[in-house]
């Protein structure tokens, strides 16, 4: 069963997209949006995966940082505890 929304959906039932899934795998990353659902109601989007982890640079925060010169120095609250 297909059921076209518009040009940029497709809803497919769980049988059909297990039968399919290479297709709808190409179709999803071609920036149509897959839905596959379950007794007409839809329950998954199939979407490209991004990245989203930051690419980290050593040395980006620097100058941006700073710790005051006490930071380390025991607190007045906590004297009891040493």
């Amino acid at each position: 069963m297909i059921v076209i929304y518009n040009d940029y959906m497709a809803r497919f039932n769980i049988a059909e997209a297990k039968a399919r899934l290479s297709e709808l795998v190409d179709r999803a990353l071609a920036g149509e949006e897959v839905v596959i659902a379950r007794d007409s109601k839809p329950l998954l989007q199939l979407v490209p995966y991004h990245d989203r982890r930051r690419k980290l640079k050593p040395g980006s925060a620097r100058g941006q940082i700073w710790m005051a010169e006490d930071f380390d120095a025991p607190l007045d609250d906590f004297k009891e505890y040493r």
